[in-house]
């Protein structure tokens, strides 16, 4: 509902209120004393006559008269002519009857039917004097009665009510239609005053209309008066003059943020090939944690081509770089499908973990996929090799799984976000480890516990890397294993145990028998002639089967 109408609804019946109630008392008031004026007109006529017939029997007393009936009879006469005399106009009637019915006298003729004559008789007669309401010849009439009682007769002055109540009709056609135009100007004049009050407020609408749908700030209010309308419009105009320059800014900013935004992600895509796009993200929404170190327990893989060195000798550079940039291109997304983070490549080397800068239930399980999906992807990838004519890149693969230090490590300059930690340096050894025993894959014992149930497992030894002084069982894992190979594998389990309970000659059989089974089983090869030689030269008494390497 608009403002205009508002204080039309508003204003109106507090005008109209006092206009209608002046009308309507003024109209009431009229009617009374008109009807007082003519109630007491025809009651002073009656009266009048009553007065002139009370005469007139007092004549005939005087004279002793009262009895003989033609001066009774010359009286009457007398008060029917003094009732003609007294009539006025044609609509007024003064008529009598007496005691038995008849009627005596009507100063004008009028056809009174039988029923109205009764009903007369029987007002008359209920009460005698005062205001009566009567139907005669048809017509409804008004006036006062009174009782000759000398003569026995029933009088009525009476007029026409239609004709009584004239003036007051009048009265009230007259104060309706003073009240319809007193109602229809003050209508007009107040929508026309809320128009001109309401003008300005449109027109402070109509331009804030303009300025949302066209976005245009300079549209300015024209000021029509010098009220308080007149300085709101000034006040908006002033507004809008603020509005438009920070407006202005503001674009200035949004520009400016747009080529922020877009060196922003330039930065950022180029970033992430040296950090972990996950890692980014958790420092953008925790930046104060960048460079909070935490203790994790996270799984390591390490991987790293075999003679890679006799392989760059043989290709040019170019190709050299390309070949791997291949190979780092499609371990990398199979690290990064299973959740894992390159953390760094060294040299032709991978380092990644898995657990961090995000934790998952199962994050030892996705590092030994991820090892696994590598060992199968780099068949895939010699072949492509091989069409090429460049020599089939040779991996070998570490997995550990520990407690180690993850974070932020370096200066202000230059900073990794990397992990440290005995977990790592073990890692790293179970790759190098790999090319001793002639394995893609070794995972440390820590490992194999988190995965026993989804893979099958090999223990290869029982073995002291440098650095370390416990000896540390390092197992080979495949996805899955041929008939043969779970044979030798079964074989292997009870060969393991005879040799670690120190009986080198049965456990030399078993290891003999699993190589004829597969001559290529260089593990089965390796316990055969370590069988024969504690055979021949038993291990010292503290010997636990472990086997001490003093190299990387």
């Amino acid at each position: 509902m608009t403002i205009r109408r508002k204080i039309i609804l508003i204003v109106l019946p507090l005008l109209l209120t006092p206009i209608i109630l002046t009308g309507i008392v003024s109209s009431l008031s009229a009617r009374n004393g008109i009807s007082i004026i003519a109630s007491d007109f025809l009651k002073f006529k009656i009266e009048t006559l009553k007065n002139y017939a009370s005469g007139q029997w007092n004549l005939l007393e005087n004279n002793n008269l009262d009895t003989d009936p033609d001066f009774i009879n010359a009286a009457k006469d007398s008060i029917k002519s003094f009732s003609s005399s007294i009539i006025r106009n044609d609509t007024e009637i003064i008529i009598a009857v007496d005691t038995s019915g008849s009627m005596v006298m009507s100063t004008r003729n009028i056809d009174i039917t039988p029923v109205e004559l009764d009903n007369l008789i029987i007002e008359f007669k209920n009460e005698s004097e005062g205001w009566q309401r009567i139907s005669l010849a048809g017509e409804h009439y008004v006036g006062q009665k009174t009782v000759f009682d000398n003569f026995g007769w029933f009088v009525l002055a009476a007029e026409k009510e239609r004709i009584y109540y004239s003036a007051i009709t009048n009265i009230y056609i007259r104060t309706f239609i003073i009240l319809s135009v007193s109602i229809i100007t003050a209508v007009i004049l107040l929508i026309l005053f809320s128009n001109i009050l309401t003008r300005q407020l449109v027109n402070i609408v109509n331009i804030i209309q303009d300025i949302i749908t066209t976005g245009d700030l300079s549209k300015k209010v024209t000021l029509k008066y010098r009220d308080e309308t007149g300085k709101m419009g000034h006040y908006f105009n002033l507004l809008t003059d603020e509005l438009g320059k920070a407006y202005q800014q503001i674009k200035n900013y949004a520009y400016e943020m747009v080529l922020a935004k877009n060196k922003e992600k330039q930065i950022r895509n180029i970033f992430q090939k040296y950090v972990p796009k996950n890692v980014i993200e958790q420092f953008e929404i925790n930046p104060e944690t960048m460079l909070i170190g935490d203790n994790r327990r996270l799984a390591i893989l390490f991987s790293d081509i075999r003679s890679f060195t006799t392989i760059s000798e043989t290709l040019t550079p170019e190709i050299l770089v390309k070949s791997l940039n291949r190979y780092f291109e499609k371990m990398v997304e199979i690290i990064q499908d299973h959740n894992g983070i390159v953390d760094k490549y060294i040299g032709d080397a991978i380092m990644a973990f898995f657990g961090a800068p995000v934790k998952t239930d199962d994050d030892a399980l996705k590092s030994v996929q991820a090892g696994l999906r590598m060992m199968s992807e780099i068949d895939i990838f010699n072949k492509g090799q091989k069409e090429l004519g460049i020599p089939p890149f040779r991996t070998g693969i570490g997995i550990n799984y520990g407690n180690v230090v993850v974070g932020n490590i370096g200066s202000e300059r230059k900073m990794d976000y990397t992990v440290i930690g005995d977990t790592v340096n073990l890692a790293s050894r179970l790759e190098g480890l790999s090319k001793y025993y002639h394995e893609p894959i070794i995972i440390a014992d820590t490992l194999k516990h988190e995965i026993d149930n989804f893979y099958p497992c090999r223990l290869l030894d029982k073995v002291v890397v440098k650095g370390k002084t416990r000896a540390v069982e390092i197992f080979t894992v495949r996805e899955s294993l041929t008939v043969l190979q779970k044979n030798i594998w079964d074989m292997h389990k009870s060969a393991i145990n005879l040799y670690l309970h120190r009986n080198f000659k049965d456990a030399g059989k078993l290891f003999s028998e699993m190589l004829s089974a597969d001559p290529h089983d260089y593990i089965s090869r390796l316990y055969l002639d370590r069988s024969r030689e504690f055979t021949n030269n038993p291990p010292p008494e503290n010997w636990q089967g472990e086997n001490t390497f003093l190299v990387k």
